[in-house]
Formats: C-alpha cells, structure tokens, sequence
C-alpha cells in the first residue's frame, strides 16, 4: 500500500488507534488504568523497542496494570522526543522487520507519562519516591555511568557530578535524580525500589550499584548506607538490534497504513533479556512475554559483549575502513563474514563459560544471520561511536583474557590496529571523510598522528589500553598489522585476508 491510496493521513494518537488497519497490532488494555511502576530515565530507541515492547505484551494480560512506564528526559537534547511523545499520548510505532522481508507493526502502549527533568527537577524526584514505582529503570549508555574506562572508579571530576554533590536537589545526572528519590523514600520510611540498568555493559547492575554507592557515599554516608541494605541491582543481559530512527522509517508508517508517527522505531524481530532474579519491592513478570530470569548472568553477559557486541565493533572499523556503510552489506561480503566467524570460534568461544540452554555454534550462526538481515540498515557509524567506552569490555578484554591463557591475538589486534588508522586518517579507502562520534576523538586522533614516529603510540592510551603496551606479544602483532595496514597502497581486504590465512597456518 503507498501513500497515494490513503485518502487520510491520520496522526498517531489515543483516539486514532480505533481508525488503524486490523493487520497493526494497537493495545488491547485500557491505558487509562494503567499506572506507572517504572521510571525509565533514558527513552531512546534500543528501551522503545526492548523494555517497553516487552511491558507492552505483559500489559495485554489483565492483573499488570501496575507496570505502566514514566519516560524521563534528562538532557535538553530530550525536548524534541518530549514534544512528539506528548502530541501522541505517548505512543509509537514498532516497525519489526524479519530476515525474510516480513514486517510487522506493532503500536506500543506502554510508555503512558514523559517528564522532561530539566523543566521540573523535582517533578521526577517525585515520580521516582511515589509509592507506586517499584523499578527505576536506565538506558543511558556505557558514558552515562561515569566510570573510568581503564580503572573501572567513578569519575569524581566529572563536572555534572561535582554539581550534583553539591547540590542534591538540583541534580542533572541519573545518579543525582535516583539519591535524591532514594532520601525520600528512606527519611519517609519507605520500601526501596530497584535500580535496573537495562544497558549494554557486562554486570551491569553491579556497575550501577558501585557508581551510585560511590556518588551517595560523597553525598551523604547515611542515604549510602540504607541504599547497601535495601536496595537491589539487579544484572540483566538485553539484546535487539535497534538502527537510529530515519526519515524513511517515517514515510514507511504513513505510507504502511495512513498514520503520521513523528518517531517510530525500527528493529529486527529477535529479542533476549536475560535478568538476575533479584528485586527490592516486586517485579513484572517478564518471564511470561519472553524474557529470562536465573541466578547468574555472567555467562549470557559475556557471550552477547563477547561475540554480538565486539562482532559488531569488529565489521564496523574494518568495513568503515574499507568503504561499506552498513552490517549487512558488510557481513554480505564473504570476506568479512569469513573474517567475524574465525574471530568468534577461535578468539571468543574457548573462553566463554557454561552456557545452560545456550547452543553456542547455532547462537553464533543466529548472530551472522541477524547482522545479514538486509532489512534492518544499521549503520557502521553508529557501530563505531563511542568505541573508547565500547571497546575495553567488548575486545580488549578478550586479547587480555587470551594472553593470559597464552593463546592467539591475531585477529582482535587488527582490529584494534584498524581503529588506530581510523582514528588517525579519519576517512576510508575511497577517501571519504568518516562521521567520528567518540568522546575521545580528540585524544584517539592526536595519539594515533603519532603512529608514524611511534608505532605504539595509539595503544600508549592507558585509560582505554591499560598496559596492553608492556606485553610483548601484542606489541608484536600490534606492529606488523600497523605496517600491514599503513604501507602504500594498502587495502583492508588484502591485510584482512593474510591475516586470516597467517591464523589458519
């Protein structure tokens, strides 16, 4: 169906959803009962198309009226999303694109208040202390936790933190708002509720406990130490391939079934979260829509970072380099497939722990066909940003844990090299200037111009590298990919194939 056969774009509200096509599924519950038991800080497409998707299908089953969501907007950058959420009640459209072609639309309900924090502090102060809420949820990326890269210690530097230390009721960090809430709810007798990071960070749930320990402790002991005894962290492993939202992500909508979305999301169709059983005040019952509760999710944490994740970081430098700008043109290539599949079961899978239920081979088989999916056009630029925060847990930890059982580097130290070269000349083989998103980019260009005079200069970095440097065998194969890489004429497949065939002699 094209725009032409609809006589009448509507827009995408509450009382539009009655008007939709029967082939879109719209919710089925009352959303005027639902209340809000998560405070979700972080409304960005991967919580759009995972969590809240998630909460959509349990909100379907009458008795889960509680677990209605109230998005918060920390930063000024939120206000456009505030805008588009509030004209459409706070609904989207989930467009769930197949490998095969097939497309399914989904309007999701369960995101039912947004609160834009830097219009009224405390408003989600409030929020987040009212009975109701139980869960207080975080998507805000591996930068929003504010640890050190190489040492894993909150950052007490930060600005944003030395603001909200000093100034409790005025936070302007996720840690700032989740105190202050928290010394309400403990000077008001109150039971805790749960912190739980839904982000990509391997222990996650620890991680948030430890950074947000560290900032309460600063901030004031007592609050620090009720927070030890009451409230849980809960660690989680989630994964849903989930590209930026586009322009013709918004013609498909309208064009699909005559409705105006502003922002629609768009994901592929497979979807995991892995989630501790451990809850300060209740839960949803995840585990009826999907999702997955054990004791322990190490293992599921560190096959997904391990292998999804640096899988990804590994086709996004090497396929920027040579001048693809998606994964699944990428991972088309027979060359890079056969490249990301050697890394996997020869530098990945023999340190990957007991995985009960988890059939390795097929899982890495999944992983190769979700990143082939041609209808999900992730782009390599968003693989790539952020690879100073990304990159220490997703592949460096990988070569560490690999020299220290004396086995093979060859293929994560190209990679690593591939990123100095990025890093450094900034565009592909075509010469094309390459759009650079990395808090670090300035540190990561001005260490990698050096490479010339200083081979090891770009992994001197210790707040990424740690002391990568001091080990001889990296340093070794470090220098022959960085002269691979850097001699004239050099292109990324040829360095791509010797390498491989050097693994496989």
């Amino acid at each position: 169906m094209n725009q032409s056969q609809h006589t009448h774009i509507v827009e995408l509200n509450q009382q539009s959803m009655t008007t939709l096509p029967s082939n879109v599924d719209v919710p089925t519950y009352d959303r005027s009962k639902v209340t809000t038991g998560i405070v979700h800080i972080g409304v960005g497409g991967f919580h759009r198309a995972h969590q809240a998707a998630y909460i959509n299908e349990l909100l379907k089953t009458p008795g889960n009226e509680q677990w209605g969501i109230c998005g918060v907007g920390l930063l000024e950058a939120n206000r456009g999303l505030r805008d588009v959420l509030n004209k459409q009640d706070n609904l989207y459209t989930l467009t769930i694109r197949h490998p095969n072609g097939r497309v399914d639309n989904t309007v999701i309900g369960a995101m039912v208040e947004f609160l834009f924090a830097p219009e009224n502090k405390q408003t989600v102060i409030d929020k987040m202390a009212h009975e109701d809420t139980k869960i207080v949820s975080l998507t805000i990326t591996e930068g929003g936790y504010n640890f050190h890269p190489a040492t894993g210690e909150f950052d007490y530097a930060n600005p944003d933190i030395v603001h909200d230390i000093e100034n409790p009721l005025q936070p302007i960090t996720a840690f700032g708002y989740i105190t202050a809430a928290l010394k309400l709810r403990m000077e008001q007798g109150m039971a805790a509720f749960t912190v739980q990071s839904c982000d990509n960070i391997q222990h996650n749930g620890h991680v948030t406990r430890k950074m947000l320990l560290a900032f309460a402790h600063k901030q004031d002991s007592q609050l620090a130490q009720w927070i030890e005894q009451h409230v849980a962290f809960p660690n989680a492993m989630v994964d849903r391939i989930t590209p930026i939202s586009k322009q013709s992500d918004i013609d498909y909508v309208t064009q699909a079934y005559g409705v105006a979305d502003a922002w629609p999301i768009t994901c592929e169709s497979f979807s995991q979260w892995v989630i501790e059983d451990t809850f300060s005040d209740g839960r949803p019952n995840w585990d009826t829509v999907g999702a997955q509760f054990v004791s322990d999710v190490t293992p599921f944490e560190k096959m997904k970072i391990r292998l999804l994740n640096a899988g990804h970081s590994v086709l996004g430098l090497l396929g920027e380099l040579h001048g693809y700008s998606t994964i699944d043109e990428t991972v088309s290539d027979p060359l890079f497939a056969q490249y990301l599949r050697a890394f996997m079961d020869l530098e990945v899978t023999p340190l990957l722990d007991e995985l009960p239920g988890i059939d390795i081979e097929s899982y890495k088989d999944t992983l190769i066909e979700r990143f082939a999916n041609p209808n999900i056009k992730d782009s390599l630029s968003r693989i790539c940003s952020e690879s100073s925060a990304k990159l220490p847990k997703f592949l460096i930890a990988t070569i560490t844990d690999n020299l220290a059982n004396n086995r093979d580097i060859l293929l994560a130290t190209l990679v690593i090299a591939s990123w100095c070269l990025y890093s450094d000349k900034r565009v592909n083989q075509q010469s094309k200037a390459l759009e650079i998103h990395d808090v670090m980019a300035a540190e990561l260009n001005a260490a990698a111009k050096l490479t010339a005079t200083n081979t090891t200069s770009f992994v001197e970095l210790s707040s990424i590298f740690g002391d990568l440097v001091n080990n001889e065998q990296f340093v070794s194969h470090y220098a022959q990919a960085i002269a691979a890489l850097y001699a004239p004429s050099s292109q990324i497949k040829s360095v791509m194939a010797a390498t491989l065939a050097k693994k496989s002699n």
